[in-house]
C-alpha cells in the first residue's frame, strides 16, 4: 500500500466534498492532525476507520485502498491487489505492534533493575527483589522477540540469557561490596545479634559478609569468601580493621619517633583519632603526648577507652623503636605508660614479634584479638599511671 499516493487521494477527494480537516475529523472521530497526517503519507489510516472514511468522502473502498479512480471493467483486478496489499499491511501492522509490546516490556524491565540498583540502599531487600523481576520481564520480552525459532530453543536461550546477566549482577555486586565496602545486595538470610557490638551477617550463595561494629564509628566489613564462619565464631575488634588493623598500621614503622609526619599518620590510623587529636613530640626524652579533643568517660561503653590505650600503647611501642613513653590527654583525664611496663606486663609482648620485626598474624592473635577480653583489659590496663 503507497501510503504518499492514498493520502493524496483522500486530500483531492475531502477537499471536492468541501470538508476542511477539522470536519471530516469530526465526522470520523479523530482530529484534525490525524487527517493532516494521513495526507501527508505519514500514517495510514486505521483498518477500522477505512470504511467510515470511503464512505464520508463517497468512494469505494477499493479504490481508497488504490489511492486512485478505477473503472469498473478494472474493479475485480484492483480488488484483488488491494486485498493482498491490506493482508501485508495488516501482518506488518501486527508485527510492529507485536514489537512495540515487546519492547515495551524489555524497557519496563530495565529501568525496573536500574532502579533497584540506584533508588534502594543496599541494606534494603527490596533492591535484590526488584532487580530479579525487572529481569524477568526484560527476558519476558525477549522471548516475545524470539519466535522465529522453536518453543523449546526459545526457552533456552531465554534461560539461558536470564542466568548470565544475572551472573553479572552478581559480579557487579561482589565489586561493589568488596570496593565500597557495603551489604551485599544479593542475600538471602540477614543476621543481626550484639557480640561485643552490633554485629550484623549477609548470606550470599557464593560469600558470606560481616558487618562489624555497625552503626559506629568503628564499623568495618569481613568478607567471608571460604564461609568458614558463623555470627559466633566470626573474629571481631572493637576498632576499625580497616583503618587500625596491623597490616595497615606496619607501613608506618620507624626507628625514631622524632619522624613527625609518619607519628602523625600513625596516631591518625590509630583508634580514638575519630575524636580529633594533636600531638606533641618530646625529642629528648623520646616520647609523645596525644591530646584528644575527648572526654575519657564519655561513651566509654564496654571500656572502649581502655582498649584503645592499650592497643594503641602496644602499636606505637611495637612500630616506633625508640619511643620510651606516651601521655594520653583527654579533657577529664591524663595517662601515661612507659615501654618498660608495657614489656614487663603485658602477656606475650615479645611473640608478636618474628626476628626483630613485627609478625602481623601473631600480633592479630595476642593483641587485636584479647581487646574483647575485658578482664584480660583490666588487668593490663593497670601499667597505666593516671
Amino acid at each position: 500500500m503507497d501510503s504518499k499516493k492514498i493520502g493524496a487521494f483522500i486530500a483531492v477527494n475531502r477537499k471536492a466534498k468541501g470538508f476542511t480537516q477539522e470536519q471530516l475529523g469530526e465526522k470520523l472521530g479523530v482530529s484534525n492532525k490525524t487527517i493532516s497526517r494521513w495526507e501527508n503519507g505519514n500514517y495510514m489510516p486505521d483498518l477500522s476507520l477505512l470504511e467510515p472514511l470511503s464512505r464520508e468522502l463517497g468512494i469505494s473502498l477499493n479504490e481508497l485502498l488504490a489511492g486512485e479512480k478505477i473503472e469498473k471493467e478494472k474493479a475485480i483486478e484492483y480488488s484483488e491487489q488491494n486485498l493482498i496489499s491490506t493482508i501485508d499491511y495488516t501482518e506488518k501492522k501486527i508485527k510492529n505492534v507485536h514489537r512495540e509490546i515487546s519492547m515495551f516490556i524489555m524497557g519496563a524491565g530495565i529501568l525496573m533493575c536500574i532502579c533497584s540498583f540506584t533508588v534502594f540502599p543496599s541494606e534494603s531487600s527490596w533492591g535484590e527483589i526488584y532487580s530479579v523481576l525487572g529481569l524477568v520481564l526484560t527476558i519476558a520480552g525477549v522471548f516475545r522477540e524470539l519466535k522465529k525459532i522453536s518453543l523449546l530453543k526459545r526457552g533456552l536461550v531465554s534461560i539461558c540469557l536470564f542466568l548470565m546477566i544475572l551472573g553479572i549482577f552478581f559480579f557487579a555486586d561482589y565489586i561493589g561490596v568488596t570496593q565500597f565496602k557495603r551489604p551485599p545486595i544479593y542475600r538471602y538470610r540477614t543476621t543481626t545479634v550484639f557480640k561485643d557490638n552490633k554485629l550484623i551477617e549477609y548470606r550470599n550463595l557464593f560469600y558470606h559478609v560481616y558487618r562489624i561494629n555497625a552503626d559506629t564509628p568503628n564499623e568495618y566489613y569481613l568478607i567471608d569468601r571460604k564461609k568458614q564462619y558463623t555470627v559466633d565464631t566470626v573474629p571481631t575488634s572493637p576498632f576499625n580493621k580497616d583503618k587500625s588493623d596491623m597490616e595497615r598500621l606496619i607501613q608506618y614503622q620507624s626507628k625514631y619517633v622524632g619522624d613527625n609526619s609518619n607519628t602523625g599518620r600513625l596516631i591518625e590510623a590509630l583508634p580514638l583519632s575519630e575524636y580529633g587529636f594533636v600531638f606533641e613530640i618530646d625529642w629528648k626524652n623520646c616520647g609523645m603526648t596525644i591530646n584528644y579533643h575527648f572526654t575519657d568517660w564519655y561513651d566509654n561503653d564496654d571500656l572502649y577507652i581502655e582498649k584503645a590505650l592499650i592497643y594503641n600503647s602496644v602499636s606505637a611501642f611495637a612500630l616506633i623503636e625508640n619511643l620510651e613513653y606516651i601521655n594520653f590527654n583527654f579533657s577529664g583525664s591524663s595517662y601515661s605508660v612507659r615501654r618498660e611496663m608495657m614489656e614487663q606486663n603485658y602477656p606475650d609482648y615479645q611473640k608478636i614479634f618474628s626476628e626483630d620485626s613485627i609478625d602481623t598474624k601473631k600480633f592479630n592473635q595476642y593483641v587485636e584479638q584479647k581487646m574483647n577480653d575485658n578482664v584480660f583489659i583490666a588487668d593490663v590496663f593497670k601499667v597505666f599511671e593516671k
